[in-house]
């Protein structure tokens, strides 16, 4: 930027550089308009490839069509569900709609990742075609991740359509919306309202009022509430009614195929990703992850249950780089006694090394496999597939028709549509789908010894198509990226329970008691304690060569961030694990001061149990604090230590003066940790510090709290 500059131009030096300018951006526009994506397809294909052909070959991919309305009308589809999903339950839910459609009210359908198409042709729908929206709010009311082309679409002042329409351009385009929320964020489904709002004043029509589903305690009940109103509109709409799909063979949604001719290095073991074509370039992120080196080390130990680690990730040499208050996402692996019991089950112990391939049957698929393949059954259970997590109603309702006699069929039922039933056996005890089948087994009276391929009726298409995908789970950072640009720092707290009263059942975190194991092994640590077990070694053993531990990592931007002036007040609070960013965000503060940069006050509210016993990092904030200066302070919240519990909001109360006196120094606050109670109890706080100290009115002092949000003066990294 050119200030306080005298300089002078021809005027046909200016004619010539403006009509250049206007060349190339016409240019750059046409290229758009024709090709629209393509630089995004041309951006994934670095970290993706053809999967291997039936007999384990790799082929050369097709150049994905773009335009869905064109697939729609190539593919004889007339209802297209897209979904913008960040765990994969938007995707799985989209899944069931369009299996649904196809099902109960013969209308034929498709699934369709939203990033994998161009948005811009919505304006070419045709009248009696529906389109689909289920989207997940992620974070502070953001998008998902393969939902952002989207995004940015609808949310251009003015939309440029396909057609180049300019008033009401989607006027013909009838859809419907789910969104995916959770209540104790503040920002609650605000993706799905947004778009709803966007398309409606775009001239689109819904024909159905708006679905929302609250993660936080109903979102399967929401959907199953949600679509009771959804289908008999949908009926309308399209001119269909229920049952006209004549009854037939079971509709398969993945066919499987049990390989005996393949090229075993061309058979994926748990590899997250698929193998690099010849000549691509080596890109890593979410679709190709990183085997990172990593070291650990345990900041506290409590009662021989409760650890917590501290772990480095190594990523020098490679693309990736992390801005402080950023995310780092750990893929982990299913323990082997959780696959053992599944495949036991089902029949399968027996085959878990047999080579499969697993593919979507319907061609107009924009997900042709559903992890990388061909596969096994130990690799899909141990690394593709969230067995652990507990299976949905709509899943067990799928799975009655398996049942070996009526009295194992009607306990399945009952466990599908009685939600009461279903909490108590299910929900409440955190059972998995391996659990749940051991059940229901049990009420046929057979001896544990026997269960032992109970349900091999069951297809395995049948599993894949109602699991999840096994997801990656978030840590926040808590290393600064100017301190430490090669290595991201990660803070995680084992974590087990016991749910129910059934003597000797615990369930384990996924990935805290697999990081837990890896720490053990290459640490040499042994607490004495009996843990499922799990493969470290990981595919190929890539993850554990005897002497250094790997794990799959990529990073995840986050608007965590500090702000861009050093001198802004920042008012943190964390309490437990919620300190990890804050961490990072010490450490760059007082980076900076040491390199002789003005850096304003720095308040961390700090809480835990014990000061003897989980005080993170209790032996680094002393060091940095004093380096901040008398202005900046830790004060700690120690919930355990005396009679009366004290948490991070009581001592935020107790420091209102301060902090509000920061507050119209235009500080900074940023809260971390838990969404439901602490968060919450937090937020409440500044409202009352507005009310003390700010002589407002309790209306006027909510929205004041609101206001910071919306400028980017409150911001939180919370999980319930």
């Amino acid at each position: 930027m050119r200030t306080n500059n005298r300089w002078t131009v021809s005027r046909d030096t200016l004619f010539l550089g403006t009509l250049g300018m206007g060349l190339i951006a016409w240019l750059v526009r046409r290229q758009l308009s024709g090709k629209k994506g393509d630089s995004h397809l041309e951006r994934k294909t670095h970290s993706s490839s053809a999967n291997p052909s039936e007999h384990g070959h790799l082929t050369q991919p097709a150049k994905r069509e773009r335009n869905f309305v064109k697939v729609m009308q190539e593919k004889g589809r007339r209802v297209i569900f897209f979904y913008g999903s960040q765990t994969g339950t938007a995707e799985d839910y989209a899944a069931r709609l369009a299996k649904e459609c196809t099902k109960r009210y013969g209308v034929s359908a498709m699934t369709a990742d939203i990033e994998l198409y161009d948005l811009s042709y919505l304006d070419t729908v045709p009248e009696d075609c529906l389109v689909f929206f289920v989207m997940a709010t992620y974070g502070e009311g953001e998008p998902t991740d393969n939902a952002v082309d989207f995004w940015d679409l609808i949310m251009e002042e003015a939309v440029e359509f396909s057609t180049g329409k300019e008033e009401a351009p989607l006027k013909n385009l009838h859809y419907l919306v789910f969104g995916l929320g959770n209540k104790t964020y503040e920002h609650y489904n605000s993706v799905s309202r947004t778009v709803d709002r966007r398309l409606t004043e775009l001239g689109a029509t819904r024909i159905s009022e708006r679905g929302e589903g609250d993660d936080d305690g109903s979102l399967e009940d929401d959907f199953l509430a949600w679509q009771e109103k959804m289908w008999p509109a949908f009926c309308d709409a399209l001119g269909v009614e229920e049952g006209e799909t004549s009854m037939g063979p079971r509709q398969l949604v993945y066919a499987v195929e049990e390989l005996t001719s393949y090229d075993m290095d061309l058979v994926y073991l748990g590899e997250i990703s698929e193998q690099l074509q010849n000549g691509a370039k080596l890109i890593y992120d979410a679709k190709r992850p990183y085997l990172a080196p990593i070291s650990t080390y345990e900041l506290f130990q409590q009662t021989n249950d409760r650890h917590c680690l501290h772990v480095n990730i190594d990523i020098s040499g490679t693309n990736l780089s992390y801005q402080t208050g950023d995310h780092v996402a750990i893929w982990p692996t299913n323990n082997d006694t959780e696959v053992h019991r599944l495949a036991s089950i089902l029949g399968l112990m027996d085959k878990l090394d047999t080579v499969v391939m697993v593919k979507a049957a319907d061609s107009a698929s924009s997900k042709p496999y559903p992890f990388p393949v061909p596969s096994t059954y130990r690799a899909i259970f141990r690394h593709y597939l969230d067995i652990c997590a507990c299976p949905s109603r709509q899943t067990l309702v799928s799975l009655v028709e398996f049942g070996t006699d009526d009295q194992c069929k009607s306990f399945l039922r009952k466990l599908a549509t009685d939600k009461d039933e279903y909490r108590k056996m299910v929900g409440d005890p955190v059972r998995n789908l391996g659990e749940v089948l051991e059940l229901v087994a049990a009420t046929a009276d057979i001896d544990r010894k026997d269960r032992s391929g109970f349900f091999a009726s069951i297809p395995f298409d049948v599993i894949v198509e109602n699991m999840s995908r096994l997801q990656p789970r978030y840590y926040s950072i808590s290393s600064s990226s100017k301190e430490s640009p090669h290595v991201i720092s990660a803070t995680a707290v084992t974590l087990e329970y016991t749910p129910d009263s059934t003597a000797g059942r615990v369930v384990y975190g996924v990935n805290t008691n697999y990081l837990w194991r890896v720490h053990c092994t290459a640490n040499g640590v042994d607490d004495g304690r009996v843990y499922p077990v799990y493969d470290l070694d990981g595919p190929r053993q890539t993850l554990w060569d005897g002497k250094v531990a790997k794990l799959p990592i990529h990073v995840r931007r986050s608007q965590f961030k500090l702000p861009r002036n050093p001198t802004y007040p920042v008012i943190m609070i964390g309490p437990g694990t919620g300190v990890a960013p804050f961490r990072g965000f010490v450490r760059e503060r007082a980076l900076q001061k040491r390199e002789g940069k003005e850096v304003g006050p720095t308040l961390l509210f700090y809480g835990c149990r014990h000061s003897q016993e989980d005080f993170l990092y209790a032996d680094e904030w002393p060091g940095l604090f004093n380096t901040l200066g008398e202005n900046s302070h830790l004060i700690t919240a120690f919930s355990r230590d005396s009679s009366e519990k004290v948490y991070v909001q009581h001592r935020l109360q107790e420091h209102g003066e301060e902090v509000w006196a920061l507050l119209q120094q235009n500080a900074y606050i940023y809260v971390c940790g838990d969404a439901k109670n602490m968060a919450r109890d937090v937020n409440q706080t500044f409202v009352h510090l507005a009310q003390q100290y700010g002589e407002q009115m309790e209306q006027q002092a909510h929205e004041f709290v609101k206001n910071l949000r919306t400028i980017g003066r409150y911001q939180e990294d919370v999980w319930s």
